[in-house]
């Protein structure tokens, strides 16, 4: 079998928006559609893309605010949740993904998963690494925001940019709950850092935490995908995480007793610590119940499932 694990990273446009993706794998294997989390960018899969593209097509956007996508002005973009998960589903229409399974992350989660609900034959396995979808998970690092959801006002708003958004706030993020700090590439935190200082950014990320709550709203049907689709579903957790804390985690099997819930001695992100590991559990978990894509396959290529390699 023949395939690349040289990630390239490209441009697109979908939805007025100049989407920026990194990709590697072999056409015509099944796809993986990685999805990031708040404050970071496909960056946080720079690791684990290269694992996992030895055998599946693996994809991994910026989204609008993130990273290195660009939202025109004249677009004149609203930053909500519903509307990052529809230039996600455009994105995804414009490079024909019918069939794809989803890693989802942090702010990943209700993105992906709107994405999932809206089309469920689209979506063939899921990874939750700290994607949280239950009530159970919200954790004591979500005070500042609550208390900006009860009273969303100036002074609500400053504490929240006060709390978060600046470079200590950021580091915490990668190092709460990491018995080994070594393991955390400074230049994680740091590039999240640098982009979250761009002009207009720390606007647009306060817009995105008020406009959280509306996900909360949508988990039971969440919950209701998980019941009736039954999906492939690996859940690995970082247990020291202060967002989304264990009882998140556990709170999949209530839904879909199949799935395989691990919390690993790490934090919020655990890709730093544990890439190999959870990329060897994807693999085994998941294995062959990750569908082939609609893709063509290039003339002289064969795509093989893992259990064939």
């Amino acid at each position: 079998m023949s395939f690349t694990t040289t990630i390239r990273y490209r441009q697109t446009e979908a939805d007025g928006v100049n989407i920026f993706y990194r990709e590697a794998g072999l056409d015509g294997a099944p796809v993986f559609l990685l999805l990031h989390g708040f404050p970071s960018s496909s960056h946080q899969f720079r690791n684990l893309i290269p694992r996992l593209a030895e055998h599946y097509h693996v994809i991994a956007p910026d989204l609008p605010g993130f990273g290195f996508t660009e939202v025109p002005d004249k677009r004149n973009y609203h930053y909500s949740f519903d509307n990052l998960a529809n230039t996600l589903d455009a994105f995804v229409k414009k490079l024909h993904l019918n069939r794809f399974s989803l890693f989802v992350f942090d702010y990943g989660a209700p993105v992906g998963l709107k994405l999932a609900i809206s089309a469920p034959h689209r979506v063939s396995a899921l990874v939750s690494q700290n994607g949280n979808a239950y009530l159970d998970g919200l954790g004591p690092a979500w005070a500042p925001v609550r208390a900006y959801w009860e009273q969303p006002n100036t002074e609500n708003r400053q504490k929240v940019q006060d709390a978060i958004l600046h470079f200590e706030g950021t580091r915490w993020q990668y190092l709460e709950g990491v018995s080994d700090t070594s393991l955390v590439a400074p230049e994680s935190y740091t590039l999240d850092a640098a982009l979250l200082e761009r002009v207009g950014n720390k606007d647009i990320q306060l817009d995105l935490f008020l406009d959280y709550q509306n996900n909360l709203k949508l988990y039971p049907e969440f919950q209701k995908y998980f019941r009736q689709s039954q999906l492939p579903t690996l859940v690995i957790w970082g247990s020291h995480d202060p967002f989304f804390i264990p009882p998140g985690a556990h709170a999949f099997k209530k839904d879909n007793p199949n799935a395989t819930v691990e919390l690993l001695d790490t934090g919020h992100f655990a890709l730093e610590t544990h890439c190999e590991y959870i990329a060897d559990r994807i693999i085994e978990v998941l294995g062959n119940s990750i569908t082939p894509s609609e893709r063509s396959t290039p003339a002289g290529s064969r795509w093989q499932a893992p259990g064939d390699l």
